[in-house]
């Protein structure tokens, strides 16, 4: 009876870190870096935004129960000229007053042919649309790095208003690129 007794005590202790495995992860902003890119007359109009933060729960070999939280101050954005960072300040834009922060939300990781894609809704402008962000995970000794990049319509999220609304001045793509630090 205490053989079998201590048999199940180390099968139910073997089979516990297998339902726990996934690991928390936090973003190291230092080493972290979240870049976006519009178009102005087919040329490029790049941009980054400064200030963001990114929480994950995930194991790459099980990604069953993950989570990825993404959550990005708006104001933060820099396309590296004066005039373009207020233009991009105003409710044709971004409208820094009204929606300070966007955010990304993932219960949905699979892996995939190049890595892993997470399933989600970002919410940006008040607006709430679903997005599929694919990325590499690359293990180090002390911690990973998430590699990634999706496109985003602009228009769907009320970028680009008014007299910006039309696509033949800015166009109607967004491509969002991020290198992050996880430890």
């Amino acid at each position: 009876m205490m053989k079998t007794l201590a048999c199940l005590c180390l099968v139910a202790l073997g089979i516990v870190p297998q339902l726990t495995h996934a690991a928390e992860w936090k973003m190291d902003a230092a080493s972290s870096r979240l870049d976006f890119a519009a178009s102005f007359e087919k040329a490029p109009a790049p941009g980054v935004f400064k200030e963001f933060d990114v929480r994950m729960v995930f194991d790459p070999k099980q990604s069953t129960g993950s989570h990825l939280d993404v959550s990005i101050r708006v104001a933060s954005a820099d396309m590296a000229s004066a005039d373009i960072n207020k233009a991009i300040a105003g409710p044709e834009w971004f409208d820094f007053a009204k929606y300070p922060q966007a955010e990304f939300h993932s219960t949905d990781i699979q892996a995939a042919a190049s890595g892993y894609v997470a399933r989600g809704t970002l919410t940006l402008k008040g607006v709430k649309q679903p997005v599929e962000v694919p990325f590499t995970w690359s293990a180090t000794g002390d911690g990973a790095t998430m590699e990634g990049q999706f496109v985003a319509k602009r228009a769907s999220f009320g970028i680009g208003t008014g007299e910006w609304l039309a696509n033949d001045v800015i166009g109607p793509d967004v491509t969002v690129k991020f290198r992050v630090r996880m430890k």
